[in-house]
């Protein structure tokens, strides 16, 4: 049975589910850019599917991670689709890769059949930081901002449980239910597994042009439409939520302009206002045209990790996060995507997601949200909260 899985669903239209197994030989963990690079090269006219995750950073930038993982993935996992089929909205199926067999559609039905899955979950998830202890790092970095060391970080907490025993891929489909993000998925390799339902796009390739769009601004729904819109418009107009976002905005300008063809970088929409099932959101659009002769690696080397999942300048608040948060990220603020054979490719970015080991029974939600000099370290503990309320909710309904 395929122990390697990954389902993209962008509540839009169709959605994508691919299987193989670590034993295929169109497979590759590691942390080398080289061999990735030569991975892509062998198999470039394939689907190709994986992830990479936030402490890549170590070989992009001569940085360190010291913090302990409750579920380690390794640095990049890409693979081959041994079966690749495209979902449709009524759940109708046609495959891509591999072929229309009695056990193939066993595979398929079976993944499926979890929807339907309503075996409830009992998880309480603990916090690593009490809110006193939360609220003082706040401050400790708020007096980096005002030294000068950086202008805006992206500052985590987990939640987590030590002995969590729950069925991955339904807990999936009532998260997706929840949520309707537009960059949900999940992801199995061997018994570790991602549930993610998030919103936001990292990087997207389509012929020369290339877009990421930084989420910076969060807000909660309310169930009475007219405060419900009266919200939205607060976020619009906020100044700390736009400052947060135009300065990661600048950073990802930045990040894109190493790679991007002379004076192609445009900010396509600033401060535009998504609204989700739980949350409404603040997000900027930035692309740019690729240099003809940069490689996958060569984009991810210039773009990752990405700006709204650190501050800015970059290096200096990852220097930060590792001395000030308690875990090491790993595969949370890290990415999800495929790459076509044509070359094109979609990543989005590890946020509002549940992480889980079913063979220790370790499970952790990490969220968090970016600190300026404007933040409120008290309104900052509870715009966590409510990103982790949704996860909160299907680990314990």
């Amino acid at each position: 049975m395929p122990d390697i899985k990954v389902f993209l669903n962008n509540n839009l239209g169709y959605k994508l589910l691919a299987f193989s197994s670590k034993n295929s030989k169109k497979f590759i963990e590691g942390e080398d850019f080289d061999n990735l690079d030569q991975f892509l090269e062998t198999n470039k006219e394939a689907y190709v599917f994986g992830f990479l995750t936030y402490d890549l950073k170590n070989k992009i930038e001569n940085l360190e991670s010291r913090s302990k993982s409750r579920i380690d993935f390794p640095g990049f996992c890409f693979f081959v689709p041994e079966i690749l089929v495209k979902i449709e909205e009524d759940n109708s199926y046609s495959y891509i890769v591999g072929n229309e067999s009695r056990v193939n559609n066993k595979i398929v039905q079976d993944f499926l059949r979890n929807r339907l899955n309503d075996q409830p979950n009992a998880v309480e998830l603990n916090e690593a930081f009490s809110k006193e202890d939360y609220i003082a790092n706040i401050e400790a970095l708020k007096r980096h901002i005002q030294e000068g060391d950086i202008y805006e970080i992206t500052f985590c907490q987990e939640f987590y449980n030590e002995n969590a025993k729950i069925n991955p891929v339904s807990t999936y489909f009532k998260l997706n239910a929840k949520t309707d993000a537009p960059f949900s998925c999940y992801l199995q390799l061997g018994e570790k597994h991602l549930i993610s339902g998030s919103p936001e796009r990292f990087i997207k390739k389509k012929d020369d042009k290339i877009t990421s769009q930084p989420i910076k601004g969060t807000a909660r729904r309310s169930n009475d439409p007219i405060e419900d819109e009266k919200i939205k418009t607060e976020l619009f107009k906020s100044k700390k939520e736009r400052s947060e976002n135009v300065m990661i905005v600048d950073l990802v300008r930045n990040d894109l302009s190493r790679i991007a063809a002379k004076n192609s970088v445009t900010v396509e929409e600033l401060f535009g206002v998504y609204t989700f099932n739980t949350v409404h959101q603040l997000i900027s659009t930035v692309s740019a045209n690729l240099k003809k002769e940069v490689s996958f690696s060569g984009v991810i080397r210039a773009m990752f990790p990405m700006g709204s999942m650190t501050g800015a300048p970059k290096i200096k608040a990852m220097e930060l996060i590792e001395k000030y948060e308690t875990f090491k990220r790993g595969l949370f603020s890290g990415s999800v995507g495929y790459i076509k054979p044509n070359g094109d490719f979609d990543f989005n970015v590890v946020i509002r997601s549940i992480l889980f080991d079913e063979a220790t029974g370790q499970l952790t939600c990490p969220v968090g949200g970016a600190i300026t000099i404007q933040s409120d370290p008290v309104k900052e503990y509870e715009e966590c909260l409510i990103k982790v309320q949704a996860l909160k909710d299907v680990l314990n309904e």
